[in-house]
């Protein structure tokens, strides 16, 4: 290596002066010798070149994989945590945590509930499941991650540049002074976004780019490496991260807080080149993303601890119900055998007429008691699952059927209309008795908040997969809020519209366990004044299915 006075550098750097060397070495590569560039671009040096810039396209490809995956990682964290916030909330409510989110997460852009394939093929957002409210998308800013890909895509195509240059360097000849070659080492290092300077092998600098002369105030480049670095750590500490093959990578600790990584790379004259970055932003992100892991593994922890309290509370209490069921149900068959045996007057004759209208009140009430205990215990049953179910095979038009014979005589004094299609011809897998109860209940309620005139219709729909029962009424209807309070047990249609009989509230509630209990589902839609229909899906008899096509 040449020294500043031989080399022609004065110290404001390579070419920085007044001009007149740059311009008087310009002129003398005009009349380079004809030999020069088949000396220069031998073979070895074209080997060098390829390669480094293999390297280099090789290195943006896999950056650009790696940042988008780390984008996705990072989307799908965010979105579970904003799934996680908004799971139990209201649809307004979470509309508004949704708007805040770019607040709370830096990074997020946008934040919003979509369709299924709304956000396909978008590399800079993830949309996942959040409950009820079907999917939450979460959008990334796209320039940052851009301008970082593009910039370390065009520090690599640089450093690529570099090295052939280098190797130019070696392989040159006298037709291609020092102060050149400077200068092209500041052209290449000035296009690299960070901060890259270039060493001789005792530490004097040759050249180095903005960002390092920014990074570390330099007013020229008369500076050691020693004091380089007594610059960057400024009341910090610095570690040894790597070393090997004469490369070394070192982790800086600023006062302020920031992390900076120095990556020293051997030259082909015996220098070495220091690449300068500033890792404080992705070590930020690194903290945010485990501290999004560690609420996960806490919210993983405590949805586990509320499931085993849950279920040991429902354990509990259909515990509870059954013996309780027993312990009421026992006293309640003998009031109600006394009230018919007082009814009957075996023993005699009661006397006065009104005791034979308390007896038949006292019965009617114990019976109804009886009932509704008999509902509570079934339902808690199959909430469990302690209540298994048949798996016979059962055709659908028989459980229309059933229900109709069975309501028709209260249908009729209720004074309504009944419109009945049924003929499916489908068989379904399950409880026969617990079909016709699922399918009764449903109608029992149609019928009790219909007014006289009305009308009820019961229609059956059979597909490939599975049937649909719907039940359809004109009565009184419901309103949202009355609506989502089905969902909970003892919840009665309207309160402003009962008539006598009224049982606890468990008949939409029993529906619903043993369409679910039997592969299904139930929907309720209903409108105040218009009407309700209630829609029941069920799967078909795989068994009766295939030996159909068998046949």
């Amino acid at each position: 290596m040449q020294s500043s006075e031989a080399s022609g550098a004065d110290a404001d750097g390579f070419s920085m002066g007044n001009g007149d060397n740059f311009r008087r070495l310009r002129r003398q590569g005009k009349t380079a010798p004809k030999g020069f560039r088949q000396r220069v671009l031998t073979p070895m040096t074209l080997a060098v070149a390829a390669t480094a810039f293999t390297a280099a396209t090789l290195f943006i490809v896999y950056d650009v994989v790696t940042t988008l995956g780390e984008v996705k990682r990072e989307l799908s964290l965010i979105g579970v945590a904003v799934a996680a916030r908004i799971a139990h909330e209201p649809t307004a409510a979470a509309e508004t945590t949704l708007a805040s989110t770019p607040s709370d997460f830096p990074g997020i852009t946008r934040a919003r509930f979509v369709e299924a394939e709304a956000d396909f093929g978008d590399f800079f957002s993830h949309a996942v499941p959040a409950g009820s409210h079907g999917l939450v998308s979460v959008q990334a800013e796209q320039s940052g991650a851009v301008g970082a890909l593009a910039g370390r895509g065009t520090a690599a195509l640089a450093l690529a540049g570099l090295v052939t240059a280098l190797t130019l360097r070696r392989r040159r000849s006298e037709a291609m002074p020092d102060p050149m070659e400077r200068h092209t080492y500041r052209s290449l290092t000035s296009a690299i976004p960070m901060g890259v300077a270039c060493w001789t092998t005792d530490g004097r600098m040759i050249v180095c780019n903005g960002d390092y002369r920014e990074r570390l105030q330099l007013d020229s480049d008369a500076i050691t490496y020693p004091e380089a670095l007594s610059r960057l750590l400024s009341g910090g500490y610095m570690k040894l991260l790597r070393e090997e093959s004469g490369n070394r990578l070192l982790e800086l600790h600023q006062q302020d807080g920031s992390c900076l990584l120095i990556d020293e790379r051997p030259l082909p004259d015996g220098g070495f080149m220091t690449i300068l970055s500033d890792e404080t932003e992705r070590r930020r992100t690194d903290v945010l993303l485990s501290t999004i892991r560690e609420e996960q593994r806490l919210l993983a922890r405590r949805y586990h601890e509320e499931k085993i309290r849950a279920e040991a509370a429902s354990r509990a209490k259909t515990n509870f119900l059954a013996h309780l069921s027993h312990d009421i149900r026992t006293p309640l068959n003998h009031i109600i055998g006394f009230a018919e045996l007082m009814e009957c007057e075996t023993y005699g004759e009661m006397g006065d007429p009104r005791y034979a209208e308390y007896v038949q009140s006292i019965k009617t009430s114990g019976e109804h008691l009886l009932n509704s205990f008999a509902a509570i215990l079934d339902l808690a049953e199959l909430e469990n699952g302690q209540k298994v179910l048949r798996t016979d095979a059962v055709p659908l038009d028989e459980v229309i059927t059933a229900t109709c014979r069975r309501f028709r005589g209260q249908i009729g004094r209720a004074g309504l209309a009944l419109s009945v299609n049924s003929d499916t011809g489908a068989m379904l897998c399950g409880d026969r008795l617990a079909f016709v109860r699922m399918v009764g209940n449903i109608v029992e309620n149609a019928i009790r908040f219909t007014p006289a005139g009305g009308k009820l219709t019961l229609a059956t729909f059979a597909a490939d997969d599975g049937v649909v029962i719907e039940v359809t009424d004109t009565g009184i209807g419901m309103s949202e809020e009355r609506l989502s309070s089905l969902s909970q047990p003892f919840a009665l249609g309207d309160a402003t519209f009962t008539r006598e009989g009224v049982g606890p509230g468990l008949g939409i509630s029993i529906s619903r366990a043993i369409a679910e209990l039997s592969g299904g589902r139930m929907v309720i839609d209903s409108a105040p004044s218009v009407g309700t229909t209630v829609a029941i899906s069920l799967p078909l008899d795989a068994r009766h299915n295939s030996a159909t096509v068998a046949a």
